[in-house]
């Protein structure tokens, strides 16, 4: 390991960190120095199991030799080409291998940098679809309470967490929000997807009838939300969402940047669910989370709509200058490989059910209030502390921090995503972890 790894930073205070508590975490860091298939190295040496995959993105695991390769290997070779105008090979090879492991009808492909480039990308891509076609009064956009869909200003205007939009003013104009579909009193301790909620897709009838399906463009939703702790879709609701989207000519984008590759057993949550969108967005697993990369699938018909007029012209105006990056498309080519050898697209699917015992035997855990489990996702929300909400679920990130286990937490939940390379025996160990946590703490 390099000596440099090992040197302290002298001063903390130049970055601030993003969705961090600065404060807290300057006066005692949580420093990460190396990392290798299941486990982090800290500063000071200690292994820590990785229960969140990083940011839900290293689904094959750390530091794989097959993607570490290729970025070196494609660094020394072709650094950066520009994506206006120009191309290189890589980026058209990823992208055919990415249509290839898509669900059927999703043919072409748009690259960002992140989960938020993508849903900005996916929400213009509607809207500009609409008017190509002819419907330029379809500007509506229809978001979901408790949705996140990363923070660019698009992404927080359709989405529904309160924190997240708070702070910046009126949004984008022209949203409204679906109901969330996460009903305690109902579907608590529920394995998999919950019996009762199906019928809140109708709520999209209600907005189409307030505003006119002629001025609502798109429609987008987590299949499975993932940021805001974990809400499984109730049985039914997302192909109720299908049809009602089709029935009014509206666009339903699902924001895959969680469920895509692998996370629920199958390589993306329209396959799981049998629902098959008009747009997905998705990033994160693309690369492994190695390199910033994200990608928006779409269907032939929506690509082919823009394919008018003169052929010197530019179709759609928009794109990013690291779009296709050719490190950043080898280490995506690289992570396919890599999930094709080892089968991790639906390795999910054969440890889901030890997965979700594992994760319900805490259901006597002190404060457990709630257990969600779909694939290898899981949550764990715990009662909070009167007056102080979220106080409970850092205080268990912190502690599972300091005893070996990299958790997640939002609000008051505790969020389980870990790579696809998990053994049983290391389920063990990160559910006895949570157990041993959630008693030591108040």
């Amino acid at each position: 390991m390099s000596n440099r790894l090992n040197v302290a930073p002298n001063d903390l205070s130049a970055f601030w960190m993003p969705f961090t508590a600065n404060r807290q975490f300057k006066q005692q860091p949580r420093m990460l120095v190396a990392a290798k298939d299941m486990h982090y190295t800290t500063a000071d040496g200690r292994k820590v199991l990785d229960g969140t995959a990083g940011l839900w993105c290293v689904n094959a695991g750390h530091c794989r030799p097959k993607i570490t390769e290729a970025i070196q290997r494609q660094a020394a070779e072709l650094d950066y080409a520009p994506a206006f105008q120009m191309g290189h090979p890589l980026a058209f090879e990823l992208a055919n291998r990415l249509v290839d492991v898509a669900p059927e009808g999703m043919d072409h492909v748009f690259f960002t940098n992140s989960g938020s480039e993508s849903v900005d990308t996916a929400l213009k891509i509607a809207l500009a679809y609409q008017r190509v076609k002819g419907e330029g009064s379809r500007t509506r956009l229809i978001g979901r309470e408790r949705g996140y869909h990363g923070v660019n200003f698009g992404g927080i205007s359709v989405g529904g967490i309160v924190t997240n939009r708070k702070m910046f003013g009126t949004l984008l104009t022209g949203v409204d929000h679906m109901p969330h579909t996460h009903l305690p009193g109902k579907n608590a301790f529920t394995k998999g997807e919950p019996e009762h909620g199906g019928d809140l897709a109708d709520e999209l009838e209600r907005i189409v009838t307030l505003h006119d399906a002629s001025t609502i463009a798109a429609v987008i939703v987590e299949p499975v939300a993932g940021s805001t702790g974990v809400l499984i879709p109730p049985k039914g609701y997302l192909q109720r969402l299908r049809d009602i989207c089709t029935k009014h000519g509206i666009l339903l984008i699902f924001d895959e940047v969680i469920t895509g590759f692998g996370r629920l057993g199958t390589p993306f949550a329209a396959d799981y669910f049998s629902v098959i969108p008009d747009i997905i967005t998705t990033a994160k697993g693309v690369s492994n989370g190695v390199i910033p990369m994200g990608a928006v699938f779409v269907k032939k018909e929506i690509h082919d709509a823009f394919m008018a007029g003169p052929e010197h012209m530019i179709e759609f105006f928009h794109g990013y200058t690291y779009s296709g990056n050719p490190i950043a498309s080898a280490a995506a080519i690289a992570t396919l490989d890599t999930y094709k050898e080892e089968g991790l697209l639906t390795r999910g699917a054969e440890l889901a059910p030890y997965w979700e015992e594992a994760l319900h035997s805490l259901k006597d855990a002190p404060n457990v209030i709630d257990i969600r489990n779909i694939g290898l996702v899981g949550a764990i929300e715990l009662k909070p502390i009167d007056g102080q909400p979220t106080k409970r679920a850092f205080s268990a990130f912190v502690k599972a921090f300091e005893k070996g286990c990299l958790i997640r937490t939002t609000g008051d939940i505790i969020a389980l995503s870990p790579p696809l390379i998990i053994e049983k025996g290391q389920i063990d160990e990160l559910v006895d972890c949570i157990r041993d946590v959630l008693k030591a703490i108040d």
